[in-house]
């Protein structure tokens, strides 16, 4: 009898739908990971959400769209207003490096070590598209977002309606993109540019996901996790000619980045204060805080917004397809990173990686049911 139990057992476990991971687990096994996460979603709506001494704020997608309201101008944040500086000066003919460590002297910044002092990339964009040109190009990314993960769920399994509902919550993801308040901001531009790699991924068709994530990295270099991961996935895969394409990619940064840290090397005073130290450990509250004050979950209270990033990442792991299985890895990754590194006036660098996580709310119920499923299984 227990061989005819183990048979229908594997027959289940086989005939289940494709999008049920857990169908083969055993019960006790199934019913330890659903306590398992019961408590990390107590935890991630007790542990605070902070953002240090930064302020956190944001206009609605119709404000975003039609402008400032009527009354006061906001203030600018330090970081953006030095960006600002570092564009008018460009726009005015000078060369970067000719100013910006001035720049960062006058607003008290660090340039020690190096990686404080932004690469030029961004501040030279937008001294050449100017305002208007950085509103056409943010919706025309963001357009161009959409349209690659339409083509693309179509290309995986979930039907009709999980798509539009996918959709949908990408939309309120990389709708944050179009707030022309951080248009300056190095890790919008970056986390947008990443999730429109993603979505124009496909294996043996890589090349114009691997430009788009070269423009990202020459932004912001907290984008290079994303390069790496989709080196090291090409070559699991054994598709030796993508492999090698990232992994040039990733030499051709390295090797920019270190002409970038000679020449600020070069222009730093030996009496030049160091950086605050990046490497906190803030734990759960850093992952949580920099994923949720950077995106659009900064309108819900804490006590949603810490469990909806948990289950974001729950939902993408869940997801049984390629694009679920790197979304997973991605996302654990920087979770990881946003635990052990980060103070907490560094919360933007979640931006990088948020605008792409929100689909995974869209995933959520399968993977629900089917962990409780077999948790509830005999």
């Amino acid at each position: 009898m227990g061989d005819d139990a183990g048979r229908t057992a594997g027959i289940a476990a086989e005939g289940a739908p494709a999008w049920d991971r857990f169908a083969h687990w055993p019960a006790f096994r199934a019913r330890l990971a659903l306590l398992a996460l019961v408590l990390v979603l107590i935890a991630s709506a007790m542990v605070p959400i902070t953002a240090g001494r930064s302020t956190v704020e944001t206009k609605s997608f119709v404000e975003n769209l039609v402008g400032e309201e009527k009354g006061p101008e906001r203030k600018r944040d330090d970081d953006l207003a030095l960006y600002d500086r570092a564009i008018e000066r460009i726009q005015k003919g000078e060369n970067y490096y000719d100013f910006i460590v001035e720049e960062h002297r006058q607003a008290n910044y660090p340039v020690r070590p190096g990686l404080a002092v932004r690469l030029p990339t961004l501040a030279y964009i937008d001294a050449w598209l100017g305002e208007p040109g950085q509103i056409v190009m943010a919706m025309v990314l963001m357009i161009a977002v959409l349209l690659a993960w339409w083509r693309r769920l179509g290309d995986e399994p979930g039907g009709p309606r999980h798509r539009l509902i996918a959709m949908s919550l990408l939309f309120v993801g990389v709708s944050l993109g179009l707030n022309r308040y951080y248009f300056v901001l190095h890790e919008l531009w970056a986390g947008m540019l990443l999730v429109l790699s993603f979505g124009l991924h496909r294996p043996g068709k890589w090349g114009a996901s691997l430009a788009v994530a070269a423009l990202a990295v020459a932004i912001r270099e907290h984008a290079l996790p994303f390069v790496l991961l989709m080196g090291a996935m090409a070559f699991w895969r054994r598709d030796w000619k993508e492999g090698a394409a990232w992994t040039a990619l990733t030499v051709a940064f390295l090797v920019a980045l270190a002409v970038h840290l000679s020449i600020v090397s070069e222009l730093v005073l030996p009496s030049e204060r160091p950086s605050d130290p990046w490497l906190v450990m803030r734990g759960l509250s850093g992952w949580l805080s920099n994923i949720a004050l950077s995106s659009n979950l900064r309108f819900l209270p804490h006590w949603l917004a810490g469990p909806a990033v948990i289950l974001m990442v729950l939902g993408w792991c869940g997801w049984r397809s390629p694009a679920g299985t790197f979304g997973t890895f991605l996302f654990l990754g920087y979770g990881l990173a946003f635990m052990l590194a980060g103070r907490p006036d560094n919360f933007y660098w979640g931006a990088v990686i948020a605008p792409a996580m929100f689909m995974g709310l869209a995933f959520v119920p399968r993977f629900s049911r089917s962990l409780v499923n077999a948790a509830l299984a005999k």
